[in-house]
């Protein structure tokens, strides 16, 4: 895990069994140190296995229906 700045991390995943647990234990991380809902968390692949999970500022975040 690489913290690329204090409001994103990189991921390397390599086993494709865990991807899915790994992204959401790495997205609810990622939420609570931010005291945010997940919802504001976007993850984007970034590379060959590589994940980069960043906070969305205010003005990015999803609109409410």
């Amino acid at each position: 895990m690489t913290f690329d700045a204090n409001d994103s991390v990189t991921l390397k995943i390599w086993d494709r069994s865990a991807l899915h647990h790994t992204l959401d234990t790495a997205v609810s991380d990622l939420s609570a140190r931010h005291n945010t809902t997940t919802c504001r968390i976007a993850v984007t692949c970034s590379g060959p296995n590589t994940f980069t999970l960043s906070v969305r500022g205010e003005d990015r975040a999803l609109a409410s229906a």
